[in-house]
């Protein structure tokens, strides 16, 4: 049997989800659910703070523990990197995530920093490089309004990206189109990328950037992009406030014995 504060916490879910509280409504006091014979003080406490690190409550003090107001933005999968996007437009990845959500966004909710610093292990083995050969790192924090969603580090080999708009630290993307629009006029067409996610607990200094609740994890975003010689352009790690998006990913489903033909 699940504990009793899971159970609550599943029971004032579901009233979250078919809007019997609705966005921005305040859930009862602790003790009035205690005296409602919804459990001890510690049982309700549980399974508020299990609301709030799945994303469906934010508490703060004064406030108490109130319902989300909106939905965690869409985190596109290979459609936030279409060319069409960023080559011929302006869309770069994190405003096609906001489009598809149908949020606002301002182009300077991005901000950054830009040096060149020693290649740490993960970095170096992804170009090929020794560790801590040069590389430029661009970070950069992105936030929803006020409320950071998540951070965004590139590194790059120097010799592909000296002189261009992304060494440039000024807030917001690398110019029209963003980085890969830099990369693609330097003659780096990006052709194909591999991302790796896992979940995890957050340092003390993430947690204080991205402002997570208590016992809110992050996702952790390896991206590795290729031009279609192989060459790696670009090695981003990104941390994400778990609860702030919802991932999707639309892709064709593979049969490699077709493609494979009679190949042993």
């Amino acid at each position: 049997m699940a504990p009793k504060w899971r159970e609550l916490a599943d029971r004032i879910a579901e009233k979250i989800r078919s809007g019997e509280y609705a966005p921005g409504e305040q859930l009862p006091q602790i003790r009035d659910l205690v005296e409602a014979g919804e459990g001890s003080k510690s049982t309700v406490h549980a399974a508020y703070k299990a609301l709030e690190a799945e994303g469906l409550v934010t508490s703060s003090r004064g406030h108490g523990t109130v319902v989300r107001d909106r939905p965690p933005l869409k985190r596109l999968g290979i459609e936030r990197y279409d060319k069409a996007k960023w080559r011929d437009g302006d869309e770069v990845a994190f405003i096609a995530d906001r489009v598809a959500s149908g949020r606002a966004y301002r182009r300077n909710e991005q901000t950054q920093t830009v040096s060149k610093v020693p290649a740490p292990p993960v970095v170096a083995a992804a170009h090929g490089l020794p560790e801590g050969a040069d590389v430029y790192a661009r970070a950069r924090l992105v936030k929803e309004g006020t409320q950071p969603t998540h951070t965004l580090t590139s590194y790059y080999r120097p010799e592909h990206v000296e002189g261009t708009r992304i060494v440039d630290p000024t807030p917001g993307p690398a110019g029209r189109g963003g980085g890969f629009r830099v990369l693609y006029d330097a003659g780096y067409e990006i052709d194909h990328m591999r991302e790796t996610l896992f979940a995890r607990v957050p340092t003390a200094d993430e947690a204080q950037l991205l402002q997570l609740a208590p016992g809110e994890w992050v996702v952790e975003l390896h991206r590795t992009t290729f031009t279609a010689d192989g060459t790696v352009v670009e090695f981003a790690l990104g941390v994400h406030a778990a609860t702030r998006f919802s991932w999707t990913y639309d892709f064709k489903v593979p049969d490699s014995a077709a493609e494979g033909g009679d190949k042993k």
